[in-house]
């Protein structure tokens, strides 16, 4: 009866160790199955987003490739019936050519005393205004700031002929610079981006501030300027590119040659009186036009996006 009992025990636990066996063994292949699942849909995953965002590289490269393949082609080769994705010939002439025939020396020295000019005039306004709406206590303020912001639904190209009118007919600015700085210096946008900025400095450096007897305007400066430098800097760079951009308003308002800038300039430069259109010295010159923009956005894209993650925070 001992010896029964003995093997029946010797016999229970050996099932029971073979049944713990098989049980780890069945729990380590569903933990490798899990595993080796998540690796494949992490690596198909990884495949798709990247194939995603080639395909959206590619469609926003190619006109720019396309741009610069153009004006390194001759006359002849650009107007063939069947394109070349690669210049037989670089004509590197035409990027001379454009330099002198568009007059580009005129036209950057316009561009960019209108786009310094207004750019330092709208952050001066823009300044001021933030402050004003983001620390000053007065009747109306919020209601004012909500009418202002309301103004943003509506698309600026309905006051086109409104502001044109007024412009060349009322204050007889047509085929000036006042007429391509002062109706676009202030920017409801940039002045609710700086707002919210503005928002973001602790109120406990006011009251300190007036503790110590500083004025606002000293506070403005010393304090919430610095503080807000990245978001400065963004808005700085946006209005310089707005106004670097510009083509309909000048074309309107300032369209002789002594007033115009580079986008309009460049719009029948390039033809001859025939009409035929010399592209790819057109496509040189605009290709010389875009550099000086991906220069300024590739050495400060980080405080753009600084300046505007930093401003939407607070409300």
């Amino acid at each position: 009866m001992e010896e029964k009992r003995n093997e029946y025990s010797a016999l229970t636990s050996s099932n029971n160790s073979l049944a713990a066996s098989l049980k780890e063994d069945s729990k380590n292949y569903d933990v490798k199955k899990v595993e080796r699942n998540a690796k494949i849909i992490k690596i198909v995953t990884s495949i798709l987003t990247y194939t995603f965002l080639i395909l959206l590289a590619i469609i926003v490269i190619f006109p720019f490739y396309w741009m610069l393949n153009s004006s390194l082609k001759s006359l002849t080769e650009y107007q063939l019936t069947k394109p070349t994705f690669i210049p037989k010939q670089f004509v590197w002439s035409n990027y001379v050519e454009a330099f002198t025939t568009a007059n580009l020396g005129t036209l950057f020295i316009n561009t960019l005393y209108v786009g310094l000019i207004s750019t330092l005039l709208s952050l001066v306004i823009t300044v001021l205004s933030a402050f004003a709406f983001a620390r000053l206590e007065f009747k109306g303020r919020d209601s004012i700031f909500a009418f202002m912001l309301a103004t943003m639904m509506i698309p600026g190209e309905l006051f086109t002929i409104t502001n044109y009118a007024t412009v060349t007919v009322t204050l007889k600015w047509g085929n000036t610079f006042t007429a391509l700085i002062v109706p676009f210096l202030v920017s409801v946008f940039y002045i609710y981006l700086l707002r919210q900025n503005f928002k973001q400095i602790p109120n406990e450096l006011y009251l300190a501030a007036k503790v110590d007897g500083k004025s606002d305007m000293e506070y403005l400066l010393k304090v919430m300027v610095p503080l807000s430098l990245p978001t400065l800097i963004s808005i700085t760079i946006l209005k310089m590119m707005g106004a670097w951009n510009s083509y309909v308003w000048p074309r309107l308002v300032a369209n002789d040659d002594a007033h115009s800038l580079i986008t309009n300039g460049l719009r029948n430069a390039f033809s001859d009186n025939s009409g035929q259109t010399n592209y790819p010295v057109q496509m040189a010159a605009v290709a010389i036009v875009s550099a000086p923009l991906f220069i300024v956005f590739i050495c400060l894209r980080k405080y753009i996006m600084k300046g505007v993650s930093r401003s939407g925070i607070k409300g």
